[in-house]
C-alpha cells in the first residue's frame, strides 16, 4: 500500500479515537486482543483526494466457514477461491459506475495465529470453536483511484452476497471533511457517502 494510503487510514483511526475509552479506542482494543465476533468484520475506509484506501479484517469463519489453517484439499480450495474473490474489491464494494474507480492495489491473506484470548461477550454461547488450532482472520487491503470521486456518493456491499457467513461490517470512515462510524448489514448493505467527499 502506498504511504499516502497508509496515512489516510492512520488519519481515520486518529479521528475516530478522540478520547481514551471512546468508541474508536474500543475498536482498537478489540483488534489488539485478537477477539472477534463471528459474522462481524471491520472495515476502515480512508478517502483522500481521488484515492480510497480500505483495510478489512474479518474472522475466517465468516469467509470460508472454518477457523483454522486449511488442512484438507477441500479447505485449501475454499481458501484459494475466497482469496480470488477478495482480490476483486470493486465486485464486493460497489461504487457508482460514474465515479470511474479502478484498483491500484489489492492484497488479501489469511492470518493464522496461535490460540488467542477471547472476549467472552464477543462469541455467542452456541459458537463452537476448534481452540486447538487457534483462530484465523482475513486481512485485506485495497487502494482505489476514482476519476470523479464526488460521484462516489454511496457504496453497496455485494460482499454479503459473496460470503454467506458475513452478517455485518463495522465501518470507520475518514475523509478530508471529517470522520464517522457506521454499520452495514446483510439486511442494510449500503453506505451513503454523499456530502462526505
Amino acid at each position: 500500500m502506498t504511504l499516502k494510503a497508509i496515512a489516510a487510514l492512520g488519519a481515520c483511526a486518529a479521528a475516530l479515537t478522540v478520547a481514551p475509552g471512546g468508541p474508536g479506542a474500543r475498536a482498537q482494543e478489540h483488534r489488539e486482543l485478537g477477539a472477534h465476533e463471528h459474522g462481524v468484520g471491520h472495515l476502515d475506509i480512508g478517502i483522500d483526494g481521488s484515492q480510497i484506501a480500505m483495510d478489512l479484517h474479518v474472522p475466517g469463519m465468516d469467509i470460508v466457514g472454518f477457523e483454522h489453517a486449511p488442512g484438507t484439499d477441500a479447505e485449501r480450495e475454499q481458501l484459494a477461491a475466497a482469496l480470488a474473490t477478495l482480490d476483486s474489491p470493486l465486485t464486493l464494494f460497489v461504487l457508482p459506475e460514474d465515479a470511474g474507480c479502478t484498483v491500484i492495489e489489492a492484497r488479501a491473506e489469511l492470518e493464522t495465529g496461535a490460540h488467542h484470548d477471547h472476549d467472552d461477550d464477543a462469541h455467542d454461547e452456541g459458537d463452537a470453536h476448534d481452540d486447538e488450532g487457534g483462530h484465523t482472520e482475513f486481512d485485506v487491503e485495497y487502494l482505489l483511484t476514482c476519476a470523479d470521486i464526488k460521484a462516489a456518493d454511496r457504496m453497496e456491499f455485494a460482499y454479503f452476497d459473496a460470503f454467506p457467513g458475513a452478517q455485518a461490517l463495522q465501518i470507520q470512515l475518514a475523509t478530508n471533511t471529517g470522520a464517522m462510524q457506521a454499520k452495514v448489514t446483510r439486511d442494510r448493505p449500503s453506505l451513503p457517502l454523499g456530502g462526505r467527499l
